[in-house]
């Protein structure tokens, strides 16, 4: 099972490398799951599509996968800041109900939304207030390591003395004034030392419904510690893939390597991967901007902006149809088109099925219901890329449904009687085969076509399937 060509590219050395799991045989991966406060939406369906292909691609190599997914149901303040109002229990306090109550509720929609997508669910779906003690003894680990520092009741990772001994940066590539300048202005930043140190563990103040006993009094954890805690509990102090959207590199990523070697003195992930947005009119797709379309709005066509329901699996095609890196801009005629395409490829897929051979893993058939004759070739697995895989179906199709047609033997045809003694002259240049060979595209599309003109405004932007940059291809 080790013997393959997976590239994976590490967000941490900006370069592909060859997968090799820690433990032959093994690979533990885990991915940052939702924060339940309201309906899962199209940006919530790319991570959760894309590492449901990396974990269903990891064993069908063979390898025993355990994947970690996580809820965020406490911590997560608005604007992912170190103040403010949980958004949770902002929910909870606007509808009258137990913060419980809602993230469980949250949590059931968005279970079902994946089920529709043909999600797996992960080997372990953590919660983050099952896990309050680990994230407690986190923050002490990173306390009596001199990294942190109590403040009013909340204590702070210090990132100036951290930055001494390490690269606090090290994933996103900013350095610490960068960091600084680009910090807000926050109400309650007089208790932290410096600008750009951020929340191990917050006070809960007499409003505040979420609170757990804790050695500085009653609190909270801050949102970074969550993973950190949990992924080291389900996967060990160093684990194989690390996975979550892009937008998710800073503060959220960073801030747990940080965590990880401050607490252990090693980092805690081997390969971080990252998907790229969801984008609506050419701006992140996200419930902090109101500019989402839920999933079930898609599946129902109830949304101002959608021309037409569209099914689970167009929405899944969809997202696959473009390099997990890449962007993917919301449209309809982007949706129309992934629509038309899913149906030519299970068309192509029913045209295949009728040889009956079986093939070995890492390899697709090309085979006609006329003939039992098949070929094997490599699937696409450097880098995850997801578009070759229906263009190489489509030509598969394409040969498939070609009429077999007799050419006359050479030897069995008269000459003609103009036709001269002497031997037909060689041709020059390019052999005929490679003239006329055709280059697969290394561009996403939705057809084999070239792509049409998009219009502009509301119901049609971009398309939804980039050209990526050159690295993916």
């Amino acid at each position: 099972m080790d013997n393959h060509d997976l590239l994976i590219y590490n967000t941490l050395t900006r370069t592909k490398q060859k997968f090799v799991p820690l433990q032959p045989g093994h690979v533990g991966m885990y991915v940052c799951g939702p924060t339940v406060y309201g309906d899962a939406h199209l940006g919530h369906a790319r991570p959760a599509v894309t590492f449901d292909l990396v974990f269903r691609y990891l064993k069908h190599l063979g390898y025993k996968v355990r994947y970690v997914r996580n809820i965020t149901d406490v911590g997560h303040l608005e604007h992912d800041a170190d103040e403010g109002e949980d958004k949770i229990a902002k929910k909870a306090r606007l509808e009258q109900l137990e913060p419980m109550e809602v993230a469980q509720h949250y949590t059931n929609r968005f279970n079902d939304a994946m089920k529709k997508l043909n999600v797996l669910p992960p080997s372990i779906e953590p919660h983050a207030t099952g896990h309050i003690i680990e994230q407690e003894q986190l923050v002490q680990q990173i306390f009596d390591a001199g990294y942190a520092y109590e403040s009013n009741g909340s204590v702070y990772f210090d990132v100036e003395k951290y930055n001494k001994d390490h690269h606090y940066g090290i994933l996103s590539g900013r350095n610490l004034d960068d960091v600084r300048d680009a910090s807000r202005e926050l109400d309650g930043v007089g208790e932290k030392r410096n600008q750009a140190d951020f929340a191990l563990w917050k006070k809960a103040q007499p409003e505040h419904i979420m609170r757990w006993p804790s050695p500085w009094g009653d609190g909270f954890p801050g949102w970074h510690c969550e993973c950190t805690a949990m992924g080291r509990k389900y996967l060990g102090d160093t684990f194989d893939i690390h996975g979550g959207g892009l937008d998710l590199i800073f503060p959220h990523h960073e801030c747990e390597i940080a965590q990880a070697v401050a607490a252990q003195g090693k980092q805690m992930v081997r390969y971080w991967m990252h998907n790229n947005m969801i984008t609506i009119n050419g701006k992140k797709m996200g419930k902090s901007y109101n500019n989402f379309i839920t999933l079930d709005e898609f599946f129902t066509g109830s949304h101002p902006l959608l021309q037409q329901a569209y099914s689970p699996m167009t929405i899944r095609f969809f997202i696959l149809q473009a390099h997990y890196r890449s962007t993917v801009d919301f449209s309809n005629e982007a949706l129309q088109a992934s629509a038309k395409g899913l149906e030519r490829l299970m068309e192509g897929i029913k045209q295949l099925e009728p040889s009956g051979k079986s093939l070995p893993k890492n390899s697709v058939q090309t085979a006609t219901p006329r003939s039992t004759t098949t070929s094997t070739r490599p699937l696409p697995s450097a880098t995850f890329s997801t578009p070759a895989a229906p263009s190489t179906n489509w030509q598969t199709r394409r040969q498939a449904s070609r009429p077999k047609v007799s050419k006359p033997s050479r030897l069995l045809s008269a000459p003609s009687a103009s036709t001269s003694s002497a031997s037909p002259p060689k041709p020059t240049g390019t052999p005929a085969a490679k003239r006329h060979s055709v280059r697969p595209s290394t561009c996403s599309s939705t057809s084999a076509r070239r792509p049409r003109p998009t219009k502009t405004g509301p119901r049609a932007t971009a398309s939804a399937t980039n050209c990526p940059p050159s690295d993916l291809r």
